[in-house]
């Protein structure tokens, strides 16, 4: 072989390897994005089934049902609610009428099936995607939720 032919085909072999390199991390990049929806995209639609991702909003008062390690409760945008099944321990901040963000999948009955529940963590944060869809369903409805840097009053 050539001079000229082993470089070639040391190149191309290269330039093979590292297109393998680049599909296999776009791969894992694309497996391990998880997307927020709200309630009301998840009634309307929008929320995949059978994959990973995150609703939230806040706890509607009196919807926490606990029966040992699971509880269910109905997290709501002020527009629309989805029922939430979680097995585990809750987070200590965890209580009705506050933010919550939960993150599992969506089963063919319309409960949702937290795998991790994530609560505030002091008295004036909410996650800002969450802030913003009460922001937008207050709206909706003809209230107004004020947001500043992230926190809603």
């Amino acid at each position: 072989m050539k001079p000229r032919h082993k470089r070639a085909a040391i190149i191309v072999g290269a330039l093979g390897a590292l297109g393998v390199a680049v599909a296999l991390v776009l791969n894992a990049f694309n497996s391990n994005l998880v997307f927020f929806y709200t309630p009301t995209q998840i009634a309307s639609k929008e929320a995949p089934q059978g994959r990973t991702f995150r609703v939230g909003g806040l706890v509607e008062a009196g919807s926490v049902v606990r029966d040992g390690v699971t509880v269910r409760f109905t997290v709501t945008d002020t527009a629309k609610t989805v029922p939430v099944r979680f097995e585990g321990v809750l987070p200590d901040l965890f209580k009705e009428g506050k933010g919550v963000v939960a993150q599992g999948q969506l089963g063919a009955d319309g409960v949702f099936a937290a795998r991790e529940v994530l609560a505030k963590h002091d008295e004036n944060y909410m996650p800002p995607e969450a802030a913003e869809a009460l922001k937008q369903a207050g709206s909706m409805k003809g209230q107004t939720t004020v947001v500043q840097n992230g926190a809603s009053k």
